[in-house]
């Protein structure tokens, strides 16, 4: 979204160095036990975490989604045409799959896409629905941690191209070092001749950003500390959601919105069998959420090694669509 609510899902296991595996759970506890106290975000995304970010889009005061609507709805036919017919689309983090439908009514003659996306069965029930809507349509599902090395699946059809579609300002999610290395497999994913659909938020107004991720309505705070919920239920925990508060603080010097939840009271949790104490007052940070200006996403991109073809801003200059091809 993934906008500070980050389009990934929770993956099974990540990689120590070396090779070894380390569970979620550990990697909770390691990341609660830092001197700055986190969740990674992916975590914020279970079932309910999931509907509650599709209620936040709604909002008036969340503007990202809204946005990035209607600049693919103004700029689309134009993207299309850049990208050509018999394109194979690839979509990390895929989700409810509202802008995915956009692009392949705009493009011509699509012949595949795969969706990547954690959630097994919001991905299943896509794919599902968008063979019946694209007749003709490969559609290869991939249920599996984006933000891990993949491989694409063998097509049965010949594309022209493959097209990585990355929309929702979900680049901003990802530390600055962290999302270059995530651009450049992207581009190794699509290969030579392929291209990038980049949606990327530039907005460094505090007003405007504090009222898009702490909204009036509490929908916001529910779904921050919903990740409490989650990692009681799937990892062990005991958090205490009455001893936690929502709080989005813009930070200029970085050019990032986090997000934090504050505890109310001293107190010690547990996670399997770690224990981790907070003082009152004490953050635990589950987002960052970059908001990149237009130059600093151009610099990103170049030294990911893609070339940019065009971008595509809102009138109040705050979210870009940038088309991108792998350099030469």
């Amino acid at each position: 979204m993934p906008s500070v609510f980050a389009e990934a899902r929770p993956v099974e296991f990540i990689q120590r160095p070396g090779g070894q595996q380390l569970s979620p759970r550990d990697e909770l506890a390691r990341g609660l036990l830092q001197p700055q106290p986190s969740i990674a975000p992916k975590f914020l995304y279970d079932a309910l975490g999931s509907r509650l970010f599709e209620a936040i889009t709604e909002l008036d005061e969340y503007y990202p989604t809204r946005t990035e609507l209607a600049l693919l709805e103004a700029h689309l036919p134009a993207l299309a045409a850049a990208i050509g017919a018999e394109a194979r689309v690839v979509e990390p983090g895929s989700g409810a799959g509202v802008k995915t439908r956009m692009l392949l009514t705009a493009l011509e003659r699509p012949v595949g896409y795969v969706p990547i996306d954690i959630s097994h069965e919001q991905l299943e029930l896509n794919a599902r629905a968008l063979r019946e809507e694209f007749p003709g349509l490969e559609v290869q599902p991939i249920c599996a941690d984006y933000t891990s090395r993949l491989e694409l699946p063998h097509s049965t059809r010949t594309a022209a191209r493959t097209v990585a579609f990355f929309p929702g300002s979900t680049i901003g999610n990802f530390e600055p070092d962290e999302a270059r290395a995530f651009l450049a497999r992207l581009g190794r994913l699509v290969g030579d001749g392929g291209m990038l659909l980049l949606g990327a938020d530039a907005n460094n107004d505090r007003a405007s950003l504090e009222r898009a991720y702490d909204d009036g309505l509490g929908v916001t705070a529910a779904f921050d500390k919903n990740v409490l919920a989650h990692v009681n239920h799937t990892h062990d925990a005991t958090f205490d959601l009455d001893a936690f508060t929502h709080r989005a603080v813009w930070d200029a010097s970085h050019h990032r919105v986090e997000m934090h939840l504050v505890s109310m009271r001293a107190q010690r949790v547990r996670i399997g069998a770690t224990v981790v104490g907070f003082e009152r007052g004490e953050v635990i940070v589950t987002e960052h959420c970059y908001k990149h200006p237009r130059e600093a996403m151009a610099a990103m991109l170049t030294a990911a090694g893609w070339r940019t073809l065009r971008v595509d801003a809102d009138p109040r200059g705050r979210m870009h669509l940038w088309l991108a091809t792998r350099s030469a």
